[in-house]
């Protein structure tokens, strides 16, 4: 696995948490590899604003509520643009990524157990399925960046381990009522159903880290 993919799985999986320090000599220890590839492993995470720079090393980015609100706002504004274009633009193929995750998706919640922590690593990569599906529809290549950099945070918070049954239901209506906009080609619908989306994670990643004090401390003084 490269330096990049590792370091970055790491903290999204939480082996390396929010305010630890990460320095080149450890990780290149860690990883058994020179420190070049470490070096640019770093800039690039430095680039998705995962990991912030020190005098000397850098540590995992701690997040405040402003962050989590303006980034979920900036999700909400990129996904609805690119779900409203792929009403219009769609093809058979993404219509069928997209329907496959959804069946997936539908199907994972009838076999296994909400709290199951495998049903919720299958349920992430259906609904990073699906998401695909939707931004691969827009036909707009430049929007694959720019959501990359914004899809992110909820991985950091691994928002899902914290959903009920009742709200995993309540996301794969929202993924079926989008899917049904954008088969119909109806594009208000589609961006709708995806900015309620969106927001309905903002509102429980937020509501989660209030009610377990998982903010930074200089945001509390």
């Amino acid at each position: 696995m490269e330096a990049y993919d590792f370091i970055k799985k790491a903290i999204i999986q939480g082996d390396y948490k929010s305010g630890k320090r990460l320095t080149e000599e450890s990780l290149a220890k860690e990883l058994k590899l020179s420190r070049t590839p470490i070096r640019e492993a770093i800039k690039r995470l430095e680039s998705e604003r995962l990991i912030t720079p020190l005098k000397r090393g850098v540590i995992v980015r701690k997040f405040t509520r402003e962050d989590i609100k303006q980034i979920y706002d900036l999700r909400a504004l990129l996904e609805g643009y690119a779900a409203a274009q792929g009403a219009i633009e769609r093809n058979d193929e993404n219509l069928q990524k997209m329907k496959e995750a959804n069946d997936n998706f539908r199907k994972i919640l009838k076999e296994t157990n909400a709290k199951d922590s495998e049903q919720i690593k299958e349920i992430m990569n259906v609904n990073n399925n699906f998401h695909q599906g939707v931004l691969e529809a827009s036909q707009n290549e430049h929007l694959r960046f720019h959501i990359s950099n914004v899809t992110v945070l909820p991985l950091v918070f691994r928002s899902f381990y914290w959903y009920n049954q009742q709200q995993l239901n309540r996301s794969l209506e929202l993924h079926e009522t989008m899917y049904s906009a954008i088969y119909s080609k109806d594009r208000e619908r589609a961006k709708t159903a995806m900015l309620e989306h969106i927001y309905q994670g903002r509102d429980h990643v937020l509501k989660h880290i209030e009610e377990n004090d998982l903010f930074e401390e200089e945001e509390k003084k």
